[in-house]
């Protein structure tokens, strides 16, 4: 009985994920920093992909629990070592299940 009041449906499962877009600027290409957030989005568990822009900043949109994603958005303001993060515009949407795992895309 125990286990089935603690079973969440698919539907309560994924009303309680979310998605997060954010862009970061500052020196934060040629840094690592998309592959320390690659390491940080298998640590938080979350799910999407990273890239550098043409403007010199790096986008992000992952997927996960909210807490991780906090997670996520809190380490982005600051990023790896060696990097300076002079902005990190973080947007909130809605869950997609679009991914499968976190990636680095080109």
């Amino acid at each position: 009985m125990l286990l089935i009041i603690n079973r969440l449906t698919y539907q309560q499962k994924t009303s309680m994920m979310k998605r997060l877009h954010i862009y970061v600027s500052g020196i934060v290409q040629g840094v690592f920093f998309r592959q320390s957030t690659l390491t940080k989005a298998k640590e938080f568990g979350i799910y999407g992909w990273v890239k550098n822009l043409r403007d010199g900043g790096v986008e992000i949109v992952c997927e996960g629990d909210e807490e991780s994603l906090k997670k996520m958005a809190i380490w982005c303001k600051k990023g790896p070592d060696g990097a300076f993060v002079s902005g990190a515009d973080v947007q909130w949407e809605d869950f997609k299940n679009e991914f499968k795992k976190f990636q680095i895309i080109y």
